[in-house]
């Protein structure tokens, strides 16, 4: 900026600023009281807490140094209602201020876990908790319907349970944010999406642990309705197993975990095959003791004084049968020689009385007016004669 005028009197640097707002505020700010409630507490590996005190409008950084927390027996919990006794400090390296917290009482219950309180009475009255509402888990189920960020951990820890204990499942993801303000709209349109898609068998909603602020689009009345009305049976898993929200309790099933919810929504194929092996050898030793508990069984029978009676008989009865079946034989063969010579005989006569047999022997018959003339006397000198021999006729005048 070439143009530039440069100032004609001394300006501050950032640290002259920051310096003069420590002094001031520090100095103002000392020995306050401040009521809210509790979020977001992290107790760092030295054993301090940081952790903010907000209501509706506003934030404020908070810090307990150990020794503080240890000589009162703080114990801290996100959704606390708090009053906090102490001193308002500007940390000027990052240029933030925060209250470093030298007194903690319990206010009452925080408002936000006071909120959930009353819609979980309130559903409960309704009944949407109840067990007669809930629907069963397919036992095999093929197609998973998922809802819960794609960029987030749940997902992975799901698909990846589900790769090792249930590969033959495929899983349908719908994204969803899984906390801020629009989360809680964002995961009923899930829901409702879902029960669009043909032959989900089981829906997994959930996400990660969290502070009660992140989870509470989990705890929202319009979520909840939304589970309870889905068509598909519905796992929640919603935060670490320490984690309950308004899902849980409305949903037909309840994991700690996202993990757990895979575990819950399929079994273990692992465990099924060793299941059918000790079923097989199961059913191998019993059909085996079967057979030989009946062979021993026939065999006793088999041997029984009243059985070989019956095979004696039986004996009997065959040698009978045998020997009459021979004498039918024979009477069919001597019934078959009989007619057959019969039937020779009366092949004889009637080759011997064949008119055509002489004729084969090399003799001539003579025919007039197509007559066998069989004698002297029939022959008529005038008449037209044949002359007939066994391979053909022959006219004569």
């Amino acid at each position: 900026m070439p143009d530039q005028i440069p100032f004609s009197f001394d300006v501050a640097s950032v640290s002259d600023i920051t310096q003069q707002i420590k002094q001031l505020l520090e100095s103002s700010f000392r020995d306050v009281l401040v009521e809210g409630e509790i979020s977001n507490v992290n107790q760092s590996r030295n054993g301090h807490y940081y952790f903010t005190v907000k209501d509706d409008n506003a934030q404020l950084p908070c810090v307990i140094w150990r020794s503080t927390a240890e000589r009162q027996g703080v114990k801290l919990s996100d959704g606390q209602q708090v009053v906090l006794g102490g001193d308002i400090q500007v940390y000027a390296p990052h240029g933030r201020y925060q209250m470093i917290v030298s007194l903690v009482q319990q206010a009452g219950i925080g408002r936000l876990q006071q909120k959930f309180e009353e819609l979980k009475e309130k559903l409960q009255k309704e009944g949407l908790f109840d067990d007669v509402h809930k629907k069963a888990l397919p036992s095999f189920p093929t197609h998973i319907g998922v809802i819960t960020s794609s960029t987030g951990a749940a997902f992975h820890d799901i698909r990846s349970t589900f790769e090792q204990r249930w590969p033959l499942a495929t899983l349908y993801l719908h994204h969803a944010s899984v906390q801020g303000l629009n989360s809680a709209g964002e995961l009923v349109d899930a829901i409702q999406a879902m029960q669009q898609q043909p032959d989900i068998d089981v829906l997994i909603i959930g996400r990660g642990g969290g502070s009660l602020e992140d989870l509470w689009p989990f705890n929202e009345e319009k979520v909840a309705r939304a589970i309870f009305e889905c068509t598909i049976p519905v796992i929640s898993a919603v935060g670490h197993e320490v984690d309950f929200s308004i899902s849980d309790f409305v949903a037909d099933s309840r994991a700690a975990t996202p993990t757990q919810a895979a575990m819950i929504a399929a079994p273990d194929i692992n465990d099924l095959r060793m299941q059918i092996d000790d079923y097989t050898t199961g059913i191998e030793s019993f059909l085996k003791t079967k057979i030989d508990k009946y062979k021993e069984y026939v065999y006793r029978l088999g041997h029984s004084h009243a059985l070989l009676k019956v095979r004696d008989k039986l004996v009997n009865q065959k040698n009978r049968v045998t020997s009459l079946h021979e004498k039918m034989q024979h009477r069919q063969q001597a019934l078959f020689m009989n007619r057959r010579s019969s039937l020779n005989d009366l092949i004889y006569q009637l080759e011997k009385y064949n008119p055509n047999e002489p004729l084969e022997r090399g003799f001539a018959r003579v025919w007039q007016d197509k007559k066998w003339v069989r004698s002297k006397s029939s022959f008529d000198k005038k008449r037209k004669t044949e002359i007939e021999w066994s391979d053909g006729k022959v006219d004569v005048q």
